[in-house]
């Protein structure tokens, strides 16, 4: 395992590119990544920066779910071995911290999002979405530290069951919301009717409380979904005026970045994209799937950051209250292949994880790795 670099950081040049345009990834051949790359817009650096500060741990298998702990350290989930594993922010060891029981990994689904409840200091636990024999799922654990290495996770305790599951389109992002109340991005498991039926779990953004019952406030008061209309969502972020974000992957031909509103309708599978239809919530962007199949999503210094895995690049889309205020620009185009998670460090910075031991990517040798950078 290596240790948090410290020499010089790592600066990062960036990537215009317009809306539609024809990227797809650079990387390929030899399973090897550079840590930086040359500029690539002839107009001279573009506005932003990224800059990789440091790998903060490697030779992570699998890597899906991240969740930051209070004091600064990470949970990091393996999609499929369902092991979660304790990273020091400080010096990046990994401490085992149990497995969750009752994984089921197969195609895109196993051990996925990992989220960790605003009152974690008092009643330590951890929430994670997982893929079983029968169905995708919420669970909740307690976190005991004082138990031995790899035992410190309690038993699973469903909060919420039913989601569909296929093979792929398994969603599986988690988070809580500055509300207190848990959202969940979830696919509609291959079937595609399932998105638009809004008795159904899947292909939907869910908003329930701690306990897994109806949020408070939500359109149906007897009902978890916040929005439906979701082809697959793996991106969850809150900006500075709460207002909540959304990354999805489009089929053949767009991905998505979505404001979500409580209630809406967003198309899937009636549309994909910017479709311009009555009754339908067009996306504030999108992409061509070779340049994002976007998965994690943040906010960070006035922007939010979203990680692609086909697409190989982190992009930056600055936001002005709820628009775009200019065009996505990307970063790490190709550096270090897939890039499947991305969380704010709570210091202006961001955690990134790599996702190429997934079965779909080119492993470096010390792949996957978490990295730390700096963006402005």
């Amino acid at each position: 395992m290596r240790r948090l670099t410290a020499p010089a950081t790592l600066a990062v040049s960036a990537l215009l590119m317009a809306t539609g345009c024809s990227g797809g990834s650079t990387s390929g051949g030899a399973p090897t990544r550079s840590a930086s790359a040359g500029p690539t817009s002839p107009d001279g650096p573009a506005e932003g920066s990224a800059e990789v500060a440091g790998t903060v741990t490697d030779k992570l298998a699998s890597p899906w779910g991240v969740a930051v702990l209070p004091g600064g350290d990470l949970l990091v989930g393996s999609r499929d071995t369902g092991k979660v594993v304790r990273v020091s922010a400080a010096d990046g060891r990994q401490s085992p911290l149990g497995t969750v029981p009752g994984v089921a990994a197969a195609g895109e689904g196993g051990l996925l999002g990992l989220a960790v409840p605003p009152g974690y200091a008092t009643d330590p636990a951890l929430y994670a979405y997982l893929t079983t024999g029968s169905d995708n799922r919420v669970v909740r654990m307690a976190v005991d530290d004082r138990r031995p290495e790899g035992q410190r996770l309690g038993a699973p305790e469903t909060i919420l069951p039913g989601i569909p599951k296929g093979t792929v389109h398994n969603g599986g992002r988690l988070a809580f919301g500055p509300d207190g109340m848990l959202y969940a991005g979830t696919g509609e498991g291959g079937r595609r009717e399932l998105a638009q039926n809004r008795s159904s779990l899947g292909g939907k953004i869910l908003r329930m409380t701690p306990e897994g019952r109806p949020a408070p406030g939500n359109p149906d008061a007897a009902s978890v979904v916040y929005s439906y209309g979701h082809r697959n969502v793996q991106g969850l972020a809150w900006d500075a005026d709460k207002r909540l974000w959304a990354s999805e992957f489009g089929q053949n031909t767009w991905d998505e970045l979505n404001l979500v509103e409580p209630g809406g309708n967003y198309g899937w599978p009636e549309a994909e994209g910017k479709a311009g239809r009555a009754g339908f919530r067009d996306p504030v962007w999108q992409w061509r799937t070779a340049d994002a199949s976007p998965s994690g999503l943040a906010y960070a210094d006035g922007s939010l950051w979203l990680a692609a895995l086909r697409g190989e690049r982190l992009w930056r889309i600055p936001l002005r209250e709820a628009a775009v205020e200019a065009a996505p620009r990307a970063f790490l185009r190709g550096n270090f292949g897939r890039l499947r998670t991305v969380v704010p460090t709570g210091d202006g910075g961001l955690w990134l994880t790599t996702s190429n031991t997934d079965g779909r990517g080119t492993p470096a040798p010390d792949d996957d790795r978490l990295l730390r950078l700096k963006v402005t």
